[in-house]
């Protein structure tokens, strides 16, 4: 029996990766080194999901809002999103982990959209550990993007009305992938920012106060212990 049958542990974990600059600003570091421990730390987390047998991660990392950063943030960002995509994709076969992105890579450069492609590609026979990409990501903007399509499909003659959820779902760009059990945002902000709006309807929401490159497995396994104790009914 796995960890998370006998704990009763979410199948799939959302992380808002959140306070990455604040942290470096505390140290009196520069703001890019807070991406840089963020990065690492996201890391970290995949080998303890993969520890607890969460079979899925979803780790916002770049919404569509940030596209409004500075050049120089937003270019060392997409530096660090290439280092996933290139360096890591043979770490993450070799250890039978799949990435996947959710979001709309049309607004990333040509080459930022060719090489996570490929490392979606390279891992797609991957049975572990899926870590998701919110990328280039919006939970309002992906409802509108499935709206689109469907309304393009159903003019094709390939959907016949009325629309419902499970159709709905299969345009999202998290299709495939289960909803959130629970959502993890650090830093002690109270909001979701955008981040998975149709999906995390019933997700279980945790509000650390650290901010995230100070996360550590203790509190991750914290949560996963409050989560097992709550008692989830799904409006019944």
């Amino acid at each position: 029996m796995s960890n998370t049958e006998e704990k009763n542990l979410p199948k799939c974990v959302g992380i808002i990766v959140d306070g990455n600059r604040r942290w470096a600003q505390d140290r009196g570091l520069h703001t890019l080194r807070g991406h840089q421990a963020g990065y690492e730390k996201l890391k970290e987390m995949v080998d303890w999901a993969e520890e607890q047998g969460i079979k899925y991660l979803i780790a916002y990392i770049f919404s569509i809002e940030n596209m409004n950063r500075s050049k120089e943030e937003v270019s060392y960002l997409m530096d660090l999103a290439a280092k996933v995509f290139l360096d890591d994709t043979p770490q993450f076969k070799e250890k039978n982990r799949k990435i996947r992105i959710a979001g709309d890579l049309t607004l990333a450069s040509e080459k930022i959209q060719k090489i996570a492609k490929n490392a979606e590609k390279e891992t797609e026979h991957c049975t572990g550990t899926e870590l998701v990409l919110a990328f280039y990501y919006g939970g309002r903007q992906e409802i509108l993007s499935a709206c689109n399509q469907i309304s393009k499909d159903i003019i094709d003659g390939k959907i016949i009305p009325p629309i419902n959820n499970e159709i709905i779902k299969q345009y999202l760009w998290t299709k495939d992938i289960p909803d959130p059990d629970c959502i993890i945002r650090t830093s002690g902000e109270f909001r979701l920012s955008n981040f998975l709006t149709w999906q995390g309807v019933y997700s279980e929401l945790f509000f650390p106060k650290f901010y995230f490159p100070d996360f550590t497995k203790e509190s991750f396994l914290e949560i996963l212990e409050e989560y097992s104790n709550r008692k989830r009914r799904f409006g019944k």
